[in-house]
């Protein structure tokens, strides 16, 4: 219940002394771990009943509060919306006044289908805070399930075609209600399965969706490959592309509602042999709590990325392969200093999640907006702090160093295996030393692994030439219990449910800064990293390991 908008509830819990921030975090990260709603495991560890969760929240947004969902609903008042838009919308129309309609809204923070419902049915629109499993209860009852699954739309498009590749045939095709009604289907059930991507992907003789879920990729039912140009049309459409432009990449960006939820779409196109390669990047807030607390990293780790975002002056990276959660680290770590005496700049390409308080340029290329000058830019604006997507090149990276010179902290992502070799990548990219060594405070690394499902959590004794792999000391894990996912509904049938953060953070000391002066290689900063105290991931994986976290294969396959 309300999910997604965690850091309100969390705020409102906690004020009304129902429970303690820490409560309410640990139980955020079992709700992350098990699926559970937010709301049911609050309620499970008896911090707050779901009817005073309810009245918070119609307090808090200056609504009336319906608890129970009324019976009988008239006629003319079920009219005013079709299925499809009480499904789509989560809302449900409970009574009405000369001026005003009233619905149950089963996300009631989602002003903007207020203002999209006033627009359409020309009256003010008030949304009331109820059960969101009571209204989507409601909602089948009053007008019917949706008849969405994947499979059953593919089949009332088996026997469509869609002629013509010219920009109007395309632009009628992606305007077809059997193809809008797919796409919507498609966002849906991704949305649904907890998915980060969609990929919509033409071979010669097959149109394949994949959605990859906790990491890995998994195929969905395929539609006939001669829609393939008619539902990336859609996607181009929704996302203000150029639908007749096929021979370039193109970068969009779409804001839709799921189940009355508000979900932000990057959309990325490819030209292939075959056709366009289309991948959704779906940024969900409701699977994403921007809080350090909630990125499953030690104390001791934790700590030290609070002394780095704190200090006057400085750059501290993170870094790791894409889709580690670097910017999820950045964000959080932002938050962590985001006050009213603070200025926070960051340039981003694109912007992921948008935070209050914070300054957010997207950068641009088509018009000269790349990452250097807006850090030029930034510079004239007075900040404290300054956020950059990434450093790519030497400019970008020259100009990094010396606002940290200059007294800013400055926070960023670079592309490397470890913590260490980001030292060795800044070299390569032609920054000097000796700048590198007077500006660099710390270097977080990162991956994300899958989580063993606790629904079907088992120990085992694993194969001896397996532990052999991990390299360590037989003595260290001889009272170990090790553990695997068996596979069950709650995961899928894949024993995984959920990621997992894997860390480690080199900071800078003195005596790394005079190994980086005389040019030293990746490994030996690496040891005395480690001789200044630094877990590597590997060892970090095994902390996961012997925790019940994650299982050996993993590790093996990220560290």
């Amino acid at each position: 219940m309300f999910d997604e908008h965690s850091e309100i509830l969390t705020t409102l819990i906690v004020d009304s002394q129902k429970a303690t921030k820490s409560q309410v975090d640990e139980a955020w990260t079992e709700h992350i771990e098990t699926g559970k709603p937010f709301s049911e495991v609050l309620e499970d560890n008896g911090y707050i009943s779901r009817d005073d969760l309810l009245e918070l929240v119609a307090a808090h947004l200056g609504v009336d509060c319906m608890v129970q969902v009324p019976e009988d609903i008239e006629p003319r008042l079920l009219k005013l919306i079709n299925q499809e838009q009480a499904h789509k919308y989560g809302i449900l129309p409970v009574r009405s006044s000369p001026d005003k309609i009233s619905f149950l809204a089963k996300d009631p923070f989602n002003f903007s289908i207020g203002e999209e419902l006033s627009f359409v049915l020309h009256f003010d629109v008030e949304f009331l805070v109820g059960d969101p499993v009571l209204i989507e209860n409601a909602i089948v009852k009053y007008y019917g399930e949706l008849n969405n699954s994947l499979d059953n739309v593919i089949g009332e498009l088996s026997g469509l075609n869609f002629a013509g590749d010219d920009e109007n045939a395309l632009n009628d095709s992606a305007n077809q209600a059997p193809i809008i009604r797919f796409v919507d289907v498609v966002l849906q059930e991704a949305v649904k399965a907890k998915a980060s991507d969609i990929h919509f992907e033409p071979f010669e003789g097959e149109f394949r969706i994949r959605y990859r879920i906790d990491g890995a990729l998994y195929e969905m039912a395929p539609p006939p490959a001669s829609l393939a140009n008619a539902v990336t049309a859609r996607v181009k459409v929704m996302s203000g592309l150029n639908i007749a432009e096929r021979r370039i990449p193109q970068d969009g960006r779409i804001k839709t509602t799921v189940g009355g939820r508000a979900i932000d779409l990057r959309v990325s196109t490819l030209p292939t042999q075959f056709g366009e390669s289309v991948v959704l990047r779906i940024l969900d807030k409701g699977v994403v709590n921007l809080d350090l607390e909630n990125l499953t990293m030690t104390d001791e780790i934790m700590t030290g990325i609070r002394s780095l975002v704190n200090r006057p002056n400085g750059i501290f990276v993170v870094t790791g392969p894409t889709g580690s959660g670097k910017t999820t680290t950045l964000y959080s770590a932002l938050r962590e200093v985001n006050t009213v005496d603070v200025k926070i700049l960051t340039a981003e390409d694109p912007v992921e999640y948008e935070i209050e308080g914070i300054m957010q340029v997207q950068i641009n290329h088509q018009v000269g907006l790349t990452f250097a000058s807006a850090l030029r830019s930034f510079l004239r604006q007075d900040p404290d702090i300054i956020m950059l997507g990434e450093i790519r090149d030497q400019e970008t990276g020259s100009i990094a160093v010396q606002s940290a010179l200059t007294g800013h902290v400055v926070l960023s992502t670079l592309h490397t295996n470890d913590a260490p070799g980001a030292v060795t990548r800044l070299v390569d990219m032609g920054i000097e030393p000796f700048l590198i060594a007077a500006s660099l405070e710390g270097v977080l690394g990162q991956r994300l692994l899958r989580h063993i499902c606790k629904n079907c959590r088992t120990a085992y004794e694993p194969d001896q030439a397996v532990i052999k792999m991990l390299n360590v000391d037989p003595i260290e894990i001889a009272d170990k219990q090790f553990y695997y996912g068996r596979g069950c509904s709650v995961c899928n049938r894949s024993g995984y449910k959920g990621r997992q953060g894997l860390f480690e953070l080199m900071m800078i000391t003195d005596a790394i800064r005079d190994l980086i002066t005389h040019r030293a290689p990746t490994l030996v900063l690496k040891q005395k990293a480690v001789e200044n105290g630094m877990r590597t991931l590997r060892q970090d994986g095994l902390r996961c390991i012997f925790d019940g976290h994650t299982t050996i294969e993993e590790v093996l396959k990220y560290t």
